[in-house]
C-alpha cells in the first residue's frame, strides 16, 4: 500500500495548478530538474490494521529545494503543498485513507542560494472495504 500511495500522492500534487511553479513534482529528488522541485524524500510503514482490514501508518517527507535569497521566501508555496496534501480524497484505486496528519518540517539553506524545506507527513490507509 505505500508504494500505492507515493504513487497516488504525487498525482494529487501534479494535478494542483497552485503548484504550477514548480517545476518538477517527482516521486524522487529530481537528479536534473532545476529549482524550484518537489519529490519524496523519504517514506516508511508499519503495521495499522483492524480485525478485518489490513492496514499501514506510512509516514512521508516531501523535499521542496527552491533558489531564492530570503528564508521567507517560499512560504506561500510550503503552504500551498500542506494544503493540498491534507485535501488529498480518502478513497484510492487500492486503498482508503483514513488520516492525513502534519507531523513536522525542516528548512535550510544550502549552496548557490538554494534552500531545501521538509514537510512530514502521516497517513494511516486501510485496505479497500470489501463491503
Amino acid at each position: 500500500m505505500e508504494n500505492q500511495l507515493r504513487t497516488a500522492l504525487i498525482a494529487w500534487l501534479r494535478s494542483d495548478p497552485t503548484l504550477a511553479s514548480i517545476n518538477r513534482i517527482a516521486e524522487e529528488a529530481p537528479l536534473s530538474a532545476s529549482p524550484p522541485w518537489l519529490g519524496i524524500a523519504a517514506s516508511a510503514s508499519i503495521d495499522w490494521g483492524t480485525k478485518d482490514r489490513a492496514g499501514r501508518e506510512t509516514r512521508v517527507a516531501l523535499e521542496l529545494e527552491t533558489r531564492i535569497d530570503l528564508p521567507g521566501a517560499d512560504a506561500a508555496l510550503l503552504g500551498a503543498i500542506e494544503r493540498r496534501v491534507l485535501d488529498m480524497p480518502p478513497f484510492q484505486p487500492g486503498f482508503e485513507i483514513a488520516s492525513i496528519r502534519f507531523l513536522r518540517s525542516r528548512s535550510e539553506a544550502r549552496d548557490d542560494n538554494r534552500r531545501a524545506a521538509l514537510l512530514e507527513f502521516r497517513f494511516r490507509i486501510l485496505e479497500p472495504s470489501t463491503e
